[in-house]
């Protein structure tokens, strides 16, 4: 089997419009977390998000192109040009026959659905555009990626709610080294602000009224994100002889099932992904030394992902650094994994830990060290990035330096 190295980042986040500027808040411990502009004040109870700010679809698209897209499809197409750049791909036929597009989205074109609705049910119109299935469907996101590059390999989309990008991503590392195919793409995008999905996270009541305090006392709940993340993967022999510009490996990826609740995480679970993807990746425990966690700042997950790092690292975890940049850049649902690869890929090659921001103070059921507020200058040769999602679907990769 293939070592795999990810040659090119792109994101785009409410900690800012490309990979760079999302590294600089990442870095300085700046959150991107705002009072909401994309809704009106007062539709929900909760006034704050980590929106992409100052964003024009006119700065990227043409004018039919944005008819045809939904937000979270040119988020995707944004990130995914950022990434092939970066990695500087020469295209070829027989390249393009051998890539794969494996992305993830929670919600898919859930701006476009909720107008559709709108339009039906509170204005009355009985005609609707032939666009409106096209730009809903989850898959958009992939299928532009793919027709702006020619890719013509396998091409779809995960949706396992807040997984979706770790499952799309630990996929294509899977394809890339088992020789698959020669290169992949792959990430996660999302855009969930509009008026009818923020009523239903309302309805859940787990988030917060003001900002997003992982594994803090006095944490409130998760806030709202958006954006993308994606990846450019290839064989690191080929990486190598083309003198790329390397951040890492994927070194392994693993997933389960808790096979318990829809909306309450176990430790059992979550703790038999994060050995799955040690496995995977031939890594010992103590070989890790970081985590970029799930991290949510609800009450229900802190503690129990707090449990299933101590199941799994035993002694070790007083050694490990666990940090929640959903602190930052909130939580992006299906592209949240996609999001926090890139950060922690930056991280290790960069040798700089982001920090948990927003924090107030430790609380006894989330005895980690979680870099509070401040980041640390810590060169760690492996990462591990946590994805654990309602319905009890856990997917975790194995990173190297």
């Amino acid at each position: 089997m293939r070592r795999v190295a990810v040659t090119g980042i792109g994101v785009i986040s409410g900690l800012g419009a490309n990979r760079e500027s999302f590294w600089r808040a990442l870095a300085a411990g700046e959150s991107g977390i705002r009072p909401m502009e994309l809704v009106a004040t007062g539709t929900v109870r909760f006034p704050n998000a980590a929106e992409v700010r100052d964003y024009h679809a006119a700065d990227h698209f043409d004018e039919k192109e944005v008819a045809l897209l939904d937000r979270f499809a040119q988020f995707a197409a944004v990130a995914a040009r950022e990434a092939v750049l970066d990695a500087s791909i020469v295209w070829t036929q027989d390249l393009r026959e051998r890539t794969a597009i494996v992305t993830g989205s929670s919600t898919g074109g859930q701006t476009s659905e909720d107008e559709s609705f709108r339009d039906y049910y509170e204005r009355k119109q009985t005609r609707f555009s032939p666009f409106a299935i096209p730009k809903a469907m989850s898959n958009a996101g992939a299928s532009r990626i793919s027709l702006e590059h020619g890719v013509t390999g396998p091409v779809y989309t995960v949706s396992t709610a807040c997984s979706s990008a770790n499952h799309a991503i630990g996929q294509a590392f899977w394809m890339v080294r088992n020789g698959n195919v020669e290169l992949a793409i792959a990430g996660g995008s999302e855009a969930p602000f509009s008026p009818g999905m923020l009523k239903a996270w309302e309805g859940m009541r787990v988030v917060s009224p003001d900002t997003c305090r992982p594994f803090s006392r006095d944490r409130k709940g998760l806030i709202l994100g958006e954006g993308a993340g994606m990846l450019v993967l290839e064989p690191l022999e080929r990486a190598q002889a083309r003198g790329a510009h390397i951040y890492g490996e994927i070194a392994g990826f693993g997933m389960s099932s808790d096979a318990h609740h829809l909306t309450q995480p176990l430790a059992e679970g979550a703790a038999r992904a994060v050995r799955a993807a040690l496995r995977d990746s031939d890594a010992a425990p103590e070989a890790i030394g970081y985590i970029n966690a799930h991290g949510t700042g609800t009450l229900a997950n802190d503690p129990t992902e707090t449990d299933a790092i101590r199941a799994v690292f035993g002694a070790h975890t007083s050694k490990l650094l666990v940090s929640s940049t959903k602190s930052m850049h909130g939580h992006a649902l299906g592209a949240a994994g996609a999001i926090e690869a890139a950060a922690t890929l930056l991280a290790l090659s960069r040798g700089i830990i982001p920090p948990t921001a927003n924090f107030l103070g430790p609380d006894p059921a989330c005895d980690l060290d979680v870099v509070p507020n401040i980041a640390r200058a810590v060169e760690v040769e492996w990462a591990l990035s946590n994805s654990f999602a309602f319905g009890g679907l856990n997917a975790v990769l194995a990173l190297r330096r």
